[in-house]
């Protein structure tokens, strides 16, 4: 097998520890491996947080960067089962771990592009269970994005079956990052009414573009809680809440939740805003809501989020500038400015 190029971490103290080299795969697969030609990836939050060694965050030496990505099985290990080539595959970030176990911190600080080599490489090795197969219809680019965003606000809206949001329920979704803007796209599938934030007037006009119902600017308005439950056609305010910013968003979360309704945690994006006092688990009661920590999802929740996808024929946002592979460097860079609407994809193979 030839050598297949991949960017590497070679330290943690920034983008410059972004090497591109070539790493040869091993040429021969265990028992549940499965060798995949991928085809692009896409990067998070979590992938600067690791380069930059935030939050305590500790790579195996040399670890290959990223987690999510998309491509084409070429062969596969004598015990696999369910997989075979030619199939379109997308990467699950906690390898081996039971298809519907709750993801910890614990298990993300041992997957995909931390301590297990992750998708910025041409042709990769991975145990089957970081696998899942890709939703028909999409692109490679498209398919990348699922990882890690989309199954997070598939778990933040889906998680708790009986509090889905429904034709008629009232839907918050915070920013334009890749967590935000499918969410919006699952939940407008779902028959919601969405109400979305952004403080930029050319990124408001793309999240009307994708169907939210309603967009305001947190930058103009900072009681933007008050303001969305106003929205709601009962004043009772939402149903549910897609929260990205953690404690930067968190009390306006609960001025615009609905009596019942849920706020779904899902990242910790920002501080505590000025001269604010910080919300405590009497806030859930004050507001009579439920409050759920929201950490990834499952991979049986995967599937059922790719059947969702197949389904209602949902392509997931991308932003419109897509690198290349010798553009890594860049693709950091550009996230790390926050320049980016939805997903920053690499077009890998």
């Amino acid at each position: 097998m030839q050598a297949s190029p991949a960017w590497i971490l070679e330290d943690q103290k920034g983008l410059e520890s972004l090497k591109l080299v070539d790493k040869k795969p091993v040429p021969s697969l265990g028992d549940h491996d499965v060798l995949v030609r991928i085809h692009a990836a896409s990067l998070n939050h979590r992938d600067l947080a690791i380069a930059k060694g935030a939050h305590s965050l500790v790579i195996h030496p040399h670890v290959v960067a990223a987690s999510d990505g998309a491509g084409i099985v070429e062969r596969v290990g004598p015990q696999v089962q369910g997989l075979q080539p030619g199939d379109q595959v997308c990467t699950y970030m906690v390898p081996n771990k039971p298809a519907d176990e709750p993801v910890t911190f614990a298990d993300i600080s041992r997957g995909l592009g931390q301590q297990v080599d992750g998708t910025l490489r041409r042709q990769a090795i991975f145990d089957e269970s970081a696998l899942v197969k890709m939703p028909s219809g999409l692109s490679f680019l498209e398919a990348s994005t699922l990882t890690c965003a989309a199954l997070t606000a598939w778990n933040a809206l889906f998680g708790l079956a009986s509090r889905a949001p429904k034709k008629g329920d009232v839907v918050l979704v915070q920013g334009t990052g890749g967590v935000s803007v499918i969410a919006l796209q699952f939940a407008l599938a779902a028959g919601a009414t969405v109400i979305a934030t952004t403080s930029s007037d050319t990124k408001a006009q793309r999240l009307h573009a994708l169907g939210a119902h309603h967009v305001l600017n947190y930058r103009r308005n900072p009681k933007w809680g008050e303001a969305a439950k106003q929205l709601t056609p009962d004043g009772q305010g939402v149903h549910l809440v897609v929260d990205v910013g953690g404690l930067s968003t968190a009390s306006q979360s609960l001025k615009a939740v609905r009596p019942e309704g849920v706020i779904a945690m899902t990242g910790l994006l920002g501080g505590p805003p000025p001269d604010s006092d910080l919300n405590t688990l009497i806030d859930c009661l004050v507001n009579l809501c439920t409050v759920r920590g929201v950490l990834l999802g499952t991979r049986r929740q995967f599937e059922e989020m790719n059947r969702f996808i197949e389904e209602h024929q949902i392509r997931p946002a991308v932003d419109e500038r897509v690198f290349g592979f010798a553009e890594i460097g860049e693709a950091y860079r550009y996230m790390e400015e926050q320049r980016h609407f939805s997903k920053v994809c690499v077009r890998v193979d």
